[in-house]
C-alpha cells in the first residue's frame, strides 16, 4: 500500500482552490479559469522521445570506426594544423632558449661588479 505524500495533496488542494470564476463582459457567459502552478505540470524530460530507444552505442571494434583496411584520405586542414600547431612550438622553444636573462638578480650581479670596480676594490676583468 503506498504512503500517502501531504505535499502532493497540499499542491493538489491549492490548485484546486486558485480556480476562478469569470464573467465576461462582452458575453454573459460565466466560465472557471484555473492557474496551474510549474510543480502542478508534467515533467518533460531533456531526452524523452516517447519510445525510450536505447542510447548506447555497440563497440564496433574499430578505433573512432574507422574500418583499418581502407586508407585515410586526410582532409584539408589536418596539413595545416600539424605544420601550424608544431612549427609554432617549434619557434617558441628556440624563443624562449635564446630570450635575453632579465632577472633581477642578473642585473644585482652585474651592477654590485660594476659599482665595485668603480671603488676599486675588485680589479677589472682581463680581457684577451
Amino acid at each position: 500500500m503506498p504512503v500517502p505524500r501531504p505535499a502532493v495533496a497540499l499542491r493538489a488542494a491549492n490548485a484546486i482552490s486558485s480556480c476562478s470564476w469569470l464573467t465576461t463582459s462582452s458575453q454573459s457567459t460565466t466560465k472557471q479559469q484555473c492557474v496551474r502552478s510549474f510543480s502542478s505540470s508534467k515533467q518533460q524530460l531533456a531526452a524523452d522521445h516517447g519510445a525510450h530507444e536505447d542510447h548506447y552505442d555497440p563497440p564496433g571494434g574499430w578505433l573512432w570506426g574507422l574500418d583499418p583496411s581502407k586508407k585515410h584520405e586526410k582532409e584539408g586542414w589536418e596539413n595545416i594544423f600539424f605544420y601550424g600547431f608544431f612549427g609554432s612550438l617549434g619557434l617558441g622553444v628556440v624563443a624562449y632558449a635564446f630570450k635575453p636573462d632579465t632577472s633581477i638578480q642578473t642585473w644585482a650581479l652585474e651592477e654590485a661588479r660594476r659599482r665595485l670596480e668603480v671603488e676599486g676594490i675588485l680589479k677589472e676583468p682581463e680581457s684577451k
